[in-house]
């Protein structure tokens, strides 16, 4: 859902942005403090202290979340969704699960998880087709949306991150060796059958619908 601002000021005409009361289920306890890293100021500096990089400097400050693209070190330990959060950090809302060992992480929410909902990663065909499932391309059906995708097997997700996107696979080749995969793009790419992806679009699909109305709002 979107809401429109009432141009009661020349700053908040033409403005339309997200209802994140309607969007977002916050943690009601603060999230873990491992998850947070604070984001030093740069100010355009370099390595010397010297500015190299003129202009730059000022904005909010805000923590970093250590978001988990890889998902390997929880291979079959279920999750529970514990949250459906904001991230100033990126355009795409982010999940807060807990896992049954008692550890936490931040995961890419996709499009339809909800509060509760029962997770799970690994690398056999025994993970079922899930949205928030995280499992190798080899055991993902034909035109099944897909993100976080890998490029090398165990580097983590590389593409499709971003708010709103996804990719299908539309076939596999040479003795299901590598998948074919469609991007955003129409580009289609081959990808080695053992990286994994996970089940669903990205959320916040109404990223692109956002007028901030004046530069500030972006600082």
């Amino acid at each position: 859902m979107m809401k429109t601002v009432k141009p009661l000021a020349n700053s908040s005409r033409n403005t339309i942005l997200i209802d994140y009361r309607e969007k977002l289920v916050p943690n009601s306890q603060k999230s873990p403090r491992q998850l947070l890293k604070l984001i030093q100021p740069q100010s355009g500096r370099n390595n010397q202290g010297k500015i190299t990089m003129r202009h730059q400097g000022g904005r909010h400050k805000r923590f970093y979340r250590v978001i988990d693209f890889k998902r390997y070190e929880k291979d079959n330990v279920e999750g529970k969704v514990k949250s459906i959060e904001y991230d100033p950090n990126r355009n795409s809302f982010i999940s807060l699960i807990s896992y049954r060992d008692g550890s936490f992480t931040f995961i890419i929410a996709p499009e339809g998880l909800k509060i509760n909902d029962q997770i799970i990663s690994g690398s056999n065909e025994n993970i079922p087709l899930k949205i928030g499932n995280n499992l190798p391309l080899s055991y993902i059906p034909v035109n099944t949306p897909i993100h976080n995708l890998e490029l090398k097997p165990q580097k983590g997700g590389q593409l499709i991150r971003g708010a709103g996107t996804y990719a299908e696979i539309i076939g596999k080749e040479e003795g299901n060796k590598y998948v074919l995969v469609k991007l955003m793009s129409k580009e289609v790419r081959k990808v080695l059958a053992t990286c994994r992806a996970t089940i669903g679009k990205v959320s916040n699909s109404e990223a692109n619908l956002v007028k901030l109305g004046k530069a500030g709002r972006s600082r």
